[in-house]
């Protein structure tokens, strides 16, 4: 197996005492898991960043082995972690995905809709920017993975959308609770560790921003 493919960084996990493992989000594979020899070194640590755009290349002798890879930064999103909300934000979406995405399934749309995310998390002047959009991508990840009719029009991205730009914070707050049991109860439920806390922790301050 050979694969080189533009990616964006949604999980690192050491393994050993200089790899790391990577979840990494491709347009045309999906989510592929992958070793990164030295990952754990000064000069890719950095790079192994969820959120980060890299250019991955990697090999592996049989499809059912876990390929190593070559990874290169192709745009980094390490100087937004610095700040609260768009930490917690970026962590939460890449988290979402490298949890619940199956392995090696094209999912163009998510794809898409993640790199969009993380750009407007990134450069919009606050979360009213980008409230909306977040909770369009994880109605898109319900809808592909075969939950989109759990709240019929209530998990709609163009309605979550339109909701967020809107600036309702009592509607916008609301929507989150619906979605997050919706998370949690179908897409997450088999989850391992405590995915959901980093969503919890993103909606917390979500209402420190609603708060009179």
């Amino acid at each position: 197996m050979h694969i080189r493919a533009s990616a964006l960084v949604c999980a690192a996990r050491p393994h050993g005492e200089v790899g790391v493992i990577v979840r990494l989000l491709t347009e045309r594979y999906g989510m592929v898991a992958a070793y990164v020899s030295g990952g754990r070194g000064r000069e890719m640590r950095p790079v192994l960043i969820p959120g980060n755009g890299v250019e991955a290349e990697m090999r592996a002798r049989t499809p059912a082995q876990m390929p190593s890879a070559r990874i290169e930064l192709t745009h980094s999103r390490a100087p937004f972690l610095t700040e609260p909300l768009p930490a917690v934000a970026i962590g939460w979406a890449t988290t979402l995905a490298a949890s619940a995405l199956p392995e090696r399934h094209a999912y163009p749309a998510i794809h898409a809709a993640l790199e969009a995310l993380l750009d407007a998390v990134c450069h919009a002047p606050s979360a009213r920017g980008w409230a909306g959009a977040m909770l369009a991508y994880e109605a898109l990840v319900l809808r592909e993975l075969g939950y989109g009719n759990v709240f019929g029009a209530g998990v709609d991205g163009q309605r979550l959308l339109a909701l967020g730009q809107g600036g309702d914070w009592p509607r916008i707050l609301d929507a989150f609770d619906r979605l997050g049991v919706a998370l949690s109860r179908y897409v997450l439920a088999e989850a391992h560790g405590d995915v959901m806390g980093a969503r919890i922790r993103l909606c917390e301050r979500l209402r420190r921003i609603a708060a009179p």
